[in-house]
Parts: C-alpha cells; sequence; structure tokens
C-alpha cells in the first residue's frame, strides 16, 4: 500500500508542476483535465503526507524514550506522546486505504430499478406491488424523487412488472444491492386452508445512463405502437399511444404504456432500453477484466435468492450477510435503512480487506 502512496505522491507533484506550465495554462481543456485528475489525488496524498510526518515524530519520540540518559518527567511525556501518535497512525491507515480503494463513478448516479412477479401467481404481483410500495416509502422518506416509467398491473392490484426512476445523488449507491429474487413466505388471501405459500419477485436495478455514453442507432430499433390496455384488456386509450421498443442487435424489449402520450411513452421506453444497454455493456467489460466475476455473470447473480419475508413470524433474512430481523412490518413501510446499511458496510469492509 505504501509503494502504491508513493507513487500516486510522485504522480501529484507531476499534474501540480504541469499546471504551472504557461502552455498548459493558455490551454483552457487540457489544465482542466489536468486540474480534474491531480483533485482526484488530492485527498490521498495530503493523508499520505500527514501520515509520514508523524511516523517521523513517532521515531523522533520513540528514540528519546530509548534514550538511557532521558530523565523520568520526559520520558513520561514520551510514553504518552508514543502512545497518542500510535494510535493516530492507526486511525490513519484505515482512512490510507479507503482513500485507495477505488470509485465506482456510477455510485453518484439516478437509477432505473425493475421488479417482476416471478413465481407464484396472483400472490407474486401482490408482493411486487408492495415491494414497490414499501421501496417507494424508503426512497421518499430520503428525499429522492421516485416516477414510474413503466407499469403493467393485474387485475387483483398488483403487478406483473413495474419499472420506476430513482432521481438524487447517491441512488445507485444506495439500491444496487437490492438485485436479486426476493422471496416472500405467507398465506395468501385467497387460500382458504391457511397453508403458507412462498412466491418470489426478482429486482434489477440498473445506473441511469446517458445519451452520451449509449449510442443508440435508429437502425437497430424496431417501434410499434399499440392501444394502452389495463387489467383485463379494458381498453385505457382511445389512440395508439402505447409503445414497445425492440432493439434488434440485443433483442432487448422494452414496452411502456403508462402515458396517454406516445412520445412521452416512447422516451421514457428509450430510457429503460439505454440503462439496460449500459448494464449490459458493464458487465461485459467486468466479465473481461476479471474471471471471477465472468463465473458470477455466467451463474447469473440477479437469479440468486438475496432475501427472504416471512410474514407469519414477521421476518425478514437477508442471506448475504446472514441478518435477520424481527421487523418485517416495519420493513414494509420503508424501514430498509438497517438492512441497506449493513450491505453499504459489507461492500466497504470487502474492498477494504483488497488493499494491502
Amino acid at each position: 500500500m505504501h509503494e502504491k502512496l508513493k507513487e500516486l505522491e510522485q504522480k501529484y507533484d507531476q499534474l501540480t508542476t504541469q499546471m504551472a506550465d504557461p502552455k498548459v495554462a493558455g490551454d483552457h481543456n487540457k489544465l482542466a483535465q489536468i486540474a480534474k485528475a491531480r483533485a482526484e489525488l488530492e485527498e490521498p496524498v495530503q493523508l499520505w503526507r500527514r501520515f509520514m510526518r508523524l511516523q517521523e515524530e513517532l521515531t523522533e519520540a520513540e528514540g528519546m524514550l530509548n534514550d538511557s540518559g532521558t530523565d523520568r518527567e520526559l520520558r513520561e511525556l514520551a510514553e504518552q506522546e508514543v502512545e497518542s501518535l500510535r494510535a493516530e497512525l492507526e486511525k490513519l491507515e484505515v482512512k490510507l486505504k479507503e482513500a485507495l480503494i477505488p470509485a465506482d463513478e456510477r455510485d453518484s448516479r439516478n437509477t432505473i430499478v425493475e421488479i417482476r412477479a416471478g413465481t407464484g401467481g396472483d400472490e407474486a404481483t401482490l408482493f411486487a406491488a408492495e415491494l414497490f410500495r414499501a421501496y417507494q416509502k424508503f426512497l421518499e422518506g430520503r428525499k429522492f424523487k421516485v416516477e414510474i416509467l413503466s407499469s403493467h398491473p393485474t387485475g387483483v392490484g398488483g403487478y406483473k412488472e413495474v419499472v420506476f426512476l430513482v432521481s438524487g445523488k447517491g441512488a445507485f449507491s444506495l439500491l444496487k444491492h437490492e438485485s436479486g429474487v426476493h422471496r416472500v413466505q405467507r398465506v395468501p388471501v385467497t387460500e382458504s386452508s391457511g397453508r403458507i405459500h412462498t412466491s418470489a419477485v426478482t429486482v434489477a436495478v440498473l445506473p441511469e445512463a446517458e445519451e452520451v455514453e449509449v449510442e443508440i442507432s435508429p437502425e437497430d430499433l424496431r417501434i410499434d405502437v399499440f392501444r394502452s390496455t389495463g387489467p383485463g384488456g379494458q381498453s385505457v386509450n382511445t389512440t395508439d399511444s402505447a409503445v414497445r421498443i425492440t432493439h434488434l442487435r440485443t433483442e432487448l424489449v422494452v414496452t411502456c404504456q403508462d402515458e396517454k402520450s406516445q412520445h412521452k411513452n416512447k422516451a421514457k421506453a428509450l430510457k429503460i432500453l439505454r440503462a439496460r444497454l449500459y448494464d449490459m455493456a458493464q458487465a461485459e467489460a467486468e466479465a473481461e477484466r476479471s474471471s471471477e466475476r465472468r463465473a458470477q455473470v455466467k451463474s447469473g447473480d440477479r437469479s440468486e435468492r438475496i432475501r427472504t419475508y416471512n410474514f407469519p413470524q414477521n421476518r425478514v433474512s437477508d442471506h448475504r450477510l446472514d441478518l435477520t430481523l424481527y421487523t418485517l412490518e416495519r420493513v414494509m413501510e420503508g424501514g430498509f435503512d438497517q438492512i441497506i446499511e449493513a450491505l453499504m458496510a459489507k461492500e466497504k469492509a470487502d474492498k477494504l480487506a483488497k488493499v494491502s
């Protein structure tokens, strides 16, 4: 780790020198690029320099402590100084590791969340709707904006699928660990014998992509328009406002019919499509860089069961954390804080463990 920090300090000094070069100062684009690169190194370099200064002070205090000519009063002061410096250096070591964790630029983005009913028929669609409302309460409580982009409601009040945009800094960072299968265990309202059923919904969390990041060629799209319909097939709109976009190269299909305007439905569908294409590109790039990641993608980490909601026991269990809480009622009212914060802490701890 220390060798890496020395390299960063050297690069930081080189960038500082470049910024002082009149040729660079006259080129605003290049100057801005160098200033940005230098700013990204500011925190680790300043922490490293403080660490080195404290190391020097510690060496000096230890020398005084080990000097046989040091009187008792100075020795006591030196002992206190050594203890204090060692404690501060220990804290700085942790901060330095944190500063070396590679930043994920996606963390600060808005995010698109897709909830789909899985096994369980009507019960799964009902839980999809309940999970969406629980996320909505959680997010709005944290001052994020939630906007439904696409939904396919059912006649029993559930959702076959609901796709929504979460706007606000850090939205993806907050929700990215929610991807996977969410299993629910409870007695359905239609079950007369009181037997507990198990059903599931899948959740996918995608960072919102900018138009400049994902180029979508019109030749790659097939756009179909049709009349919106609701549960049971009844007409919701008398005009062809619903839009179905098929991306021919990847065979991804996105349908939006929530808006009365064909133009708005098309814009929402393109937003979802762009996020899915961006997510695919990111996964492919990561798979190329890491055989471990490639194995995870191959096994489909989104299809793994990540959490169980057991209503009879008022229990929610996150299987990645080995965490069980008997506060399911609160969770379904938006109380995801403890679970999500624990997942974020685990991610940070895992990344710290890789920094040496």
